[in-house]
């Protein structure tokens, strides 16, 4: 029986294994038992012998026994920026997932290494925009008569291909914070934004804080020929956006406002500019996850809250401030699968390996690549404040 060819950008279990995918493809090397009651100690040990040559860093979504060992915590791109400036420690331990250490590893210097604790960290949002389907999709706008009017504009969850791909092109990188004004940029340099790979992102900043509206956004989809568009919708829209989500973020639906609403007299629904547009406009409150984290630490005591996000932050806001009621958005318990996947005992083996003299699972971009995608940080990094 012949295996049927697919043409998706994730890999189907005992089907093979993709380098260059987001997903990772092993792990060598000997892991700590889980059950093992010493890892907190062995962890704190091994930091303690490397000392100021490595740089812990923790995203928001990682679960606290990790967390715990995090020298900064915070979100994807102030965390590549954090290692960057530490270009004393030789080696930077990033607790999160793959694109955020390829990040890292683009901004920090050539003797730094950058290591991801467990290689099968990914992003599913990010694996949703392959470099050869972009490469796809710009052809399509050739042929459709407009490439030269569009500037593609990139969310900082992508790959380091997407972002090199966007810095040939002349485009920018975002984070969920400055989506608007990187949209802003793009659009004083050509009539159309090519927005990858978070649909929703890139509808919600379009039609909430630019005034398009609906229609002026259409989907291009990677699995369908030329994405599903005809030419002229190619022509009459002013965003073209990718069709990716996060798995997290768009689990959400309006019924999960209605249900929180009608159960808790008061609360205030706060959810992440990544969510579904019918769960962003059913919100009273919209941000990147910093602006969670500050508007919650700012709310007055008595006061409830829905948050839509990742549920590892949404515990932890709410453990850090029992005088408020904080609660998740949904009833169904959503972590992120692939950020839970560094756990203690990858941690433990990383910064035990280091100790000893080892690096493991370093993640280096090639030289071409970083070079394309720094130009796209960079760009970014430019942008009006």
């Amino acid at each position: 029986m012949t295996t049927p060819v697919r043409d998706l950008p994730l890999l189907f279990l005992g089907e093979g294994a993709d380098p260059a995918s987001e997903r990772g493809v092993d792990c060598p090397g000997d892991l700590p038992p889980a059950s093992d009651p010493a890892l907190v100690d062995r962890a704190r040990a091994a930091k303690e012998a490397l000392g100021d040559r490595v740089f812990v860093l923790g995203h928001h979504y990682q679960r606290d026994e990790v967390i715990q060992f995090a020298d900064v915590t915070g979100d994807s791109f102030k965390l590549a920026r954090q290692a960057a400036a530490r270009p004393e420690a030789p080696y930077i331990v990033f607790c999160g997932v793959h694109f955020m250490a390829e990040s890292a590893d683009i901004l920090t210097a050539d003797h730094q290494s950058v290591v991801l604790p467990d290689l099968a960290a990914g992003c599913s949002m990010a694996d949703m925009a392959t470099f050869d389907q972009v490469e796809e999709c710009w052809d399509v706008l050739e042929d459709a008569g407009i490439a030269d009017d569009v500037v593609p504009v990139t969310y900082m969850n992508s790959s380091a291909d997407i972002k090199a791909f966007v810095g040939r092109y002349g485009g920018t990188v975002c984070t969920s914070s400055n989506a608007k004004r990187a949209l802003d940029w793009a659009y004083g340099k050509g009539e159309k934004v090519l927005f990858l790979p978070d649909q929703h992102l890139g509808r919600n900043t379009a039609v909430l804080e630019m005034g398009f509206a609906l229609d002026d956004c259409v989907v291009y989809n990677p699995h369908r020929p030329d994405g599903g568009l005809s030419q002229k919708e190619l022509r009459d829209a002013k965003m073209i956006l990718w069709r990716g989500h996060c798995s997290v973020h768009g689990r959400f639906g309006k019924e999960s406002v209605d249900e929180v609403r009608a159960r808790v007299p008061g609360v205030n629904v706060l959810v992440h500019p990544e969510c579904r547009h019918e769960v962003v406009l059913g919100a009273d409150l919209i941000g990147s996850t910093e602006y969670i984290i500050k508007t919650i630490e700012a709310a007055p005591s008595g006061s409830s809250w829905a948050v839509g996000t990742e549920l590892n932050l949404v515990r932890r806001l709410a453990n850090a401030h029992p005088d408020k009621n904080v609660m998740f958005l949904d009833k169904t318990v959503c972590f992120c699968s692939t950020m839970n996947r560094i756990d203690l005992p990858h941690l433990v083996r990383s910064l035990e390996s280091l100790a000893a003299g080892e690096v493991v699972n370093r993640i280096q971009v090639d030289e071409e690549t970083a070079h394309y995608a720094r130009a796209a940080l960079d760009q970014m990094l430019a942008l009006p404040s």
